[in-house]
């Protein structure tokens, strides 16, 4: 099985757009690539799934255990010519700066996968061979056991002329360049508070891509994308009859979903309906439950606001007792007000009795939780892994919390709304990471 990951020294090196446009140049050479994106990122998968034409997976060794991860992997990578795995962060960068886990280094590791090094050339030269050779080496011989770099890819090139110094540079210490992009606005891809915007709201036009992709050398990444199989994993269980619809918000607000969570609740035995919160008067007939995922909602907090029709539904809907999930952003909608980063106040469902604004400081970060009630997904006292990644707080303590967990002080934290059939939290899960979790979901929605 032909695989790749694209790694970096740091954020902000370009990987997102190397690695779309070697989907799609791979693509349009009339291969089947499999694209996949290494951590808990909702964004930078849409580019890549626009490049390779099949949604891209995520694939994160905190929220999916070592067995399940390869397991979900495999599966995905099924039939696939190539998969191209672009990395998070820098290379090295997990959870803990004194070991790799959770790191590129360590999934590249658990997947038997040949990494090829994303290097930002602008401004320099023979110092990429440096960047290099240190991202090779450390931790041991070949970048530790079980870490096989097998080349670079330069970004941000001024010309072929740098790029043959580079190269040069880089022929000394036995790394070959398997390509290089050039420096050119038009492949920037723009960011936002939350990190890249999604492809829907920014993209690349693809002719000038493909230009640019002309300077991949492919016959040499297909050659060192060559690797060992990878154990077989057991098939998914048949897909029982439809015991429950769930409706899932689906639009410019709440778009953030991994796939692999949406096929655990098929795969428990549910049909998942889309629904906009934007734009729908109601939600979709004979739905069980609701869930709302993160995205948007203050950027849209006018028209979901104005969508009174729909917020009364839902309000309907949770008070008949019904489950309700709201994650992140479904948090904020799922509240009585929220207030935008100009200090303007909208009406929120009202579902539960929080009330969110803007704030100037990201919260982020890995969080290994305890649930404190019973909710649709799990039983009080229940361990559960996930992740925050937000720039709203809410303004007072919350009242019902959902979970707990301790912060990097050694603090208690409590966070989030349990009460009922009603769950709502700034914690992103990964519903595939445990299909128990799965399963009481289609259970309580059935």
């Amino acid at each position: 099985m032909r695989r790749l990951v694209l790694a970096a020294p740091h954020s902000g090196s370009g990987k997102t757009t190397v690695a779309s446009l070697l989907c799609l140049a791979l693509r349009h050479r009339g291969l089947r690539v499999r694209p996949f994106k290494l951590g808990p990122d909702y964004l930078d998968p849409t580019h890549l799934t626009r490049a390779a034409g099949v949604p891209a997976r995520n694939l994160d060794s905190f929220l999916l255990a070592p067995e399940r991860l390869r397991t979900l992997f495999t599966r995905a990578a099924s039939g696939a010519d190539i998969c191209v795995l672009e990395g998070v962060m820098g290379l090295y960068d997990g959870r803990d700066p004194a070991s790799d886990a959770h790191s590129t280094a360590d999934l590249a590791r658990l997947l038997e996968a040949p990494v090829v090094l994303v290097i930002d050339a602008g401004g320099s030269a023979r110092t990429v061979a440096a960047v290099a050779h240190g991202l090779r080496t450390f931790g041991g011989e070949q970048g530790g056991p079980g870490l096989r770099v097998v080349g670079v890819i330069l970004n941000r090139v001024a010309g072929e002329r740098h790029a043959r110094l580079c190269e040069v540079a880089l022929t000394q210490i036995g790394l070959p360049v398997l390509g290089f992009v050039p420096r050119d606005e038009a492949l920037h891809l723009p960011a936002r508070h939350l990190g890249l915007l999604s492809a829907e709201q920014a993209s690349w036009e693809e002719e000038s891509a493909l230009r640019a992709a002309a300077n991949l050398r492919l016959d040499a990444l297909l050659e060192a994308a060559e690797a060992p199989a990878l154990p077989a994993q057991g098939a998914p269980a048949p897909v029982p009859a439809h015991r429950a619809v769930i409706a899932y918000a689906h639009d410019e607000a709440f778009h953030f979903y991994y796939p692999d969570a949406l096929d655990a609740l098929r795969e428990a035995g549910a049909r998942l309906v889309p629904f906009s919160p934007l734009r729908d008067a109601g939600l979709p007939p004979g739905a069980g439950g609701v869930l709302l995922g993160g995205g948007y909602p203050e950027a849209h907090a006018a028209e979901l606001a104005a969508n009174v029709s729909l917020r009364a539904a839902l309000r309907d809907f949770a008070a008949d007792g019904r489950p309700v999930i709201g994650e992140c952003g479904g948090l904020m909608y799922l509240g009585e007000t929220l207030e935008d980063a100009g200090g303007r106040v909208f009406e929120m469902c009202g579902v539960i009795p929080y009330r969110t604004r803007m704030a100037p400081r990201l919260t982020l970060g890995y969080r290994d939780a305890t649930t404190l009630a019973p909710s649709p997904l799990a039983p009080a006292g229940q361990a559960l892994r996930g992740h925050e990644f937000h720039h709203s707080v809410l303004t007072h303590p919350p009242t019902r919390p959902a979970y707990a967990w301790t912060d990097g002080a050694g603090g208690r934290v409590e966070e989030g709304y349990a009460h009922g059939n009603v769950l709502a939290s700034y914690l992103h899960l990964h519903h595939g990471a445990d299909e128990a979790l799965a399963r009481r979901l289609v259970e309580a929605c059935s």
